[in-house]
């Protein structure tokens, strides 16, 4: 049983005096009240270590957290997954200038192309039931071996819908031409454990698990992972840039906890899935449940019900039911291995009344496609150029300037350096919901 050192160890030291140091809430009053974490919520003391510089709990903590996640070396951040993704850009910038990336990647992946000077190559599968599929690994073999140039591949898997990405041919790819295969898993922390189907930690150099997702982890909590010893430092190095000063260390313990709470209960994750194929065996011919490769992401498919997902989705929060996103067709429930058997009988209870409701018959509305675009120029190039907005309907033809797209799942319909299509243009014309856009303007490059 793996022991949880940094909980326990500000848990002893709850009583220690806090009134000459940072924070400012000094564990008292009515904060105290309200917040009864605030106790653990200390900086870098004598006996709390330092994030940045551990030395003595944090690394015992990562050593522990290395070995039950199967890496060379796991460090702790308290930002989430971005500042993951950022360390792994920041590695991959010292080895190449340019990074195939996936179209439905995190802003985060935008973001970081854009403040490390990569330049993101995009590769996009086909749109299969409205939602897009991971694009053929030839096309990245062909990318790679004509271009010495770029570093790696960056991938999000899995995604929002329960999709991962050929792992196990992308890294044999990347490996034979020397190249860094780095996962986005924010979604998938959860399949370290079990049958580990899918893992980035069998195939990565280095991969970002965003333990609050799925696992019993504070909203922040993420872990970061290596198992090429060569980046080794260039991640430790970009961590350090990237990582907030003030890391809080209930987020701090949360992640520890959440890793080794599955590692002590293995039996947990294995019911929770258990429960949950149930309930996907119970629903057949009932709802449209859409089988995927990750069993946390139970996806509700409102197309064949004929019925409008939005109006499905406001009917169950009138009874407390909320959802992690619904996309004009999909309604997504987003689990994990805490998931109750009873809350998934429930959840049942409430969603057939809506799918057998004739009224809503015939209220369903396709979501907008995710179109192919033309790239003519660089991410880059386009970023530094003078921009102005324009209305859609006249930015047709034109470069964009800043990524745009629809939200859920913000995949970019549009990145800059692409021309603006007609598709593109009608797709968030049709959109309920964009990013990118200010007040149903486009960036786009002037003339």
């Amino acid at each position: 049983m793996y022991e949880y050192l940094i909980y326990n160890r500000l848990k002893k030291a709850a009583v220690a005096q806090k009134t000459f140091h940072i924070p400012g809430h000094k564990d008292r009053g009515e904060f105290k009240k309200l917040f009864p974490v605030s106790g653990l919520d200390v900086t870098e003391l004598p006996y709390s270590d330092n994030l940045h510089d551990p030395d003595e709990i944090i690394a015992a903590a990562q050593r522990d957290i290395a070995e039950i996640l199967g890496a060379g070396a796991s460090f702790i951040t308290t930002d989430g997954s971005s500042s993951g993704v950022y360390a792994m850009l920041y590695a991959a910038s010292l080895k190449g200038n340019k990074i195939i990336v996936l179209r439905n990647s995190h802003q985060s992946v935008w973001t970081g192309c854009r403040l490390l000077g990569l330049e993101p190559l995009i590769v996009q599968g086909d749109e299969i039931e409205g939602v897009l599929s991971f694009p053929d690994p030839k096309i990245i073999e062909g990318l790679i071996s004509a271009d010495e140039k770029i570093a790696g591949v960056l991938v999000t898997s899995p995604d929002y819908y329960g999709n991962i990405a050929p792992l196990d041919r992308l890294s044999q790819i990347t490996k034979e031409y020397n190249r860094l295969l780095l996962v986005d898993e924010a979604h998938g922390a959860h399949l370290a454990f079990g049958d580990k189907k899918g893992y980035a930690g069998l195939y990565a150099d280095a991969w970002t698990d965003g333990a609050h997702k799925t696992l019993p982890t504070l909203t922040q909590g993420a872990v970061v992972c290596v198992n090429n010893a060569e980046i080794y430092p260039y991640i430790q190095e970009g961590l350090s840039m990237f990582r907030t000063t003030s890391p809080s260390y209930p987020i701090m313990a949360s992640v520890e906890y959440g890793v080794k709470y599955l590692a002590n209960n293995p039996a947990k994750v294995q019911a929770a899935k258990l429960a949950v194929e149930n309930f996907v065996r119970e629903c057949e011919g009932v709802l449209p449940v859409v089988v995927n490769e990750d069993w946390t992401k139970l996806l509700i498919d409102f197309k064949p019900l004929g019925i409008s997902a939005e109006t499905a989705l406001s009917l169950l929060e009138k009874k407390g039911t909320y959802a992690e996103f619904c996309d004009g067709r999909y309604i997504l429930f987003y689990l994990s291995p805490m998931i109750d058997v009873n809350e998934l009988r429930d959840l049942k209870r409430r969603l057939l009344p809506i799918t057998e409701n004739r009224k809503l018959e015939g209220t369903f509305r396709d979501k907008p496609q995710i179109p192919s675009a033309d790239r003519s120029y660089s991410f880059l190039y386009a970023l530094k150029k003078p921009c102005e907005l324009v209305d859609l309907e006249d930015a047709v033809g034109r470069m964009c300037a800043r990524n745009a797209g629809v939200t859920p799942p913000c995949i970019p319909v549009i990145a800059a350096g692409e021309i603006i299509t007609v598709q593109a243009v009608k797709t968030l014309m049709a959109a309920a919901h964009t990013f990118g856009l200010r007040e149903g303007k486009i960036y786009a490059v002037k003339k």
